[in-house]
Formats: C-alpha cells, sequence, structure tokens
C-alpha cells in the first residue's frame, strides 16, 4: 500500500492481516538503508498468529524500497522519518500500537514511543539502545550508499558474506542470496541498491566523536513493556550498554541470537515465538 507523505511524496507501507483484528498492531521500522522486506518472516507469522491475529505494517522509508526517492538528500533525516511515520500511522487510523525498530528504527522507535498522540504498547529495540558504538557506525558508513554494483543475486551474496561474514557466521549460500535479494532490487539489466545511494550524504554529518546518547529516551519508556535483541556478534549494541540498560529497569526482556552481528535477521523459528510471546503480553494491560 502507499501513504502520501506531508510534502507529497509516496510512502510504501507492507500491510500484513486484518485491520479489524482484535489485538493491538505492530509497526515494524527497518534500519538505516534496509527496508520492509527484512520483517516478511516475523510479520507473517505475527499476523497469522492463530491465538492473536494482528495488523502489522512494515515501512520503506523515503528513499528506499518501494518508497520515492527524495530529489533533496538533506530531507534524509530522524526529523522528516519521525514526520513521515506519523503520517502513515494517521493513515492507517492506529492510535496504540507495538513498535519492532532494528537499528535505525529503534531509535525512532524510542522517540515515536513517548509523542503523542501515539500510545505505545510496547517496544521491541533490535540491536539498537541509547549508545551507539563507534566501531559499528563506521562499518555502516563504509558501506551505505557505496554498495559495488552486483550483476546478480549470487554476485550480491557473495559480495555480502564478504562484508559481514564476521558478524553472521553461520549463514549458508541460501541465506546469503536471501539476503542479497532484500539489498539489490532489479534496475535496468543489473541490481541497484535497495536505498538511495544519497543517503550516504546524510551520514557524513555524524561525527563519531560526539555521538549523541539516547538515555532520556530510554528513561522515558520506564512503564511500556521492552525487550532488546542483541546479536551476540553485534559491533552496535555492546554488553556493557545492555547491562546498563538492565540496571535501569527492572522489567526488561532480552533475547541474545548467537552467531549473528547487527543487526540479527528475525528470521530464526526461536526468535519469532520470542517476539510473538512478548507482543501477544503487550494485549493484556498491565496492573500497578
Amino acid at each position: 500500500m502507499f501513504v502520501t507523505a506531508g510534502d507529497g511524496l509516496s510512502l510504501h507501507v507492507r500491510k500484513y492481516g486484518s485491520q479489524v483484528a482484535s489485538a493491538l498492531p505492530v509497526v515494524c521500522l527497518p534500519g538505516l538503508a534496509r527496508t520492509a522486506a527484512d520483517f516478511h518472516p516475523l510479520a507473517t507469522a505475527l499476523a497469522a498468529d492463530p491465538a492473536n491475529p494482528r495488523l502489522v505494517l512494515a515501512l520503506d522509508y523515503r528513499g528506499h524500497g518501494q518508497s520515492q526517492y527524495d530529489r533533496n538528500a538533506s530531507n534524509y533525516t530522524i526529523r522528516v522519518a519521525l514526520a513521515d511515520l506519523s503520517t502513515v500511522l494517521a493513515a492507517f487510523q492506529i492510535t496504540s500500537v507495538i513498535f519492532v525498530g532494528t537499528s535505525f528504527g529503534g531509535v525512532l522507535a524510542m522517540m515515536l514511543a513517548i509523542m503523542p498522540p501515539v500510545a505505545a504498547a510496547g517496544v521491541i529495540l533490535n540491536d539498537i539502545g541509547p549508545v551507539m558504538e563507534p566501531r559499528g557506525l563506521m562499518r555502516i558508513k563504509n558501506y551505505v550508499g557505496k554498495l559495488p554494483i552486483a550483476r546478480n543475486f549470487e554476485e550480491g551474496a557473495e559480495i555480502l558474506r564478504w562484508l559481514f561474514k564476521a558478524q553472521f557466521t553461520k549463514l549458508g549460500p541460501q541465506d546469503w542470496v536471501a539476503f542479497a535479494q532484500r539489498t539489490w532490487q532489479e534496475g535496468h539489466g543489473t541490481l541497484v541498491p535497495s536505498h538511495d545511494p544519497k543517503l550516504a550524504r546524510a551520514l557524513r554529518g555524524i561525527s563519531l566523536e560526539r555521538l549523541p546518547t539516547l538515555w532520556d529516551q530510554f528513561n522515558a519508556l520506564a512503564r511500556i513493556p521492552l525487550m532488546v535483541i542483541r546479536g551476540a556478534n553485534s559491533d552496535m549494541l555492546a554488553r556493557s550498554t545492555l547491562n546498563e540498560m538492565l540496571a535501569r529497569r527492572d522489567q526488561l526482556e532480552v533475547v541474545v541470537v548467537r552467531d549473528q552481528g547487527h543487526a540479527p535477521l528475525l528470521a530464526e523459528p526461536k526468535v519469532i515465538r520470542r517476539i510473538a510471546a512478548f507482543v501477544a503480553s503487550c494485549d493484556r494491560p498491565t496492573r500497578d
């Protein structure tokens, strides 16, 4: 489906399940250079859950996937992304929601969760926390907007394996091909990245020496059910940051995904079951 942003740009939204489902809707927010396609296994499972079928939306930010690319690269900012997401939530008349945010999407989720008029009934942060590690951000800066041209998905799989083999140590050949199919899309006789190369410009202004922290936003989630998923090989969410998150709140569900780094793919049945159980628990109102 497509929603028109405030400035007229077309935003693509994958919609799973029924909008009249009684369970709370889930909104999935991808990483900086990723698309809604990353959430397909998870969204399919949540929407078709026999006990709690629900509406699941997965978004392509502007400049990603099937959303329109912005001619003005300066619009690839958190502020504009938040405005776009608010427009999407309003279009679907969503006022209470569970967010699943991967990396950059988790930053947006932390911010959206405390912004009226949306009421967050739960937040899942996929390999992101209040402190982002410079090493992980440097690695992302080195490939966003700079991916080599792949002639086919098998070649793309080899490129990704070379880039991410230290993060994802147990993926098989078909896993890498599937990863490539979510990273490139078919263009004019070749493959093109599934994000606007101009995104690289938005990253140039980030100083790795003066990275902001999001502890204020994290602390503001104190009364919202929270799950944190961390890749065991992550170079973005440090163990020390996760330990500090655990120290700051009594109830925090943690899932560590073995043999994966930044960010876990959310496709393993065991991980999907953990997420589904947490999401179902958010349907039940908490008691003080």
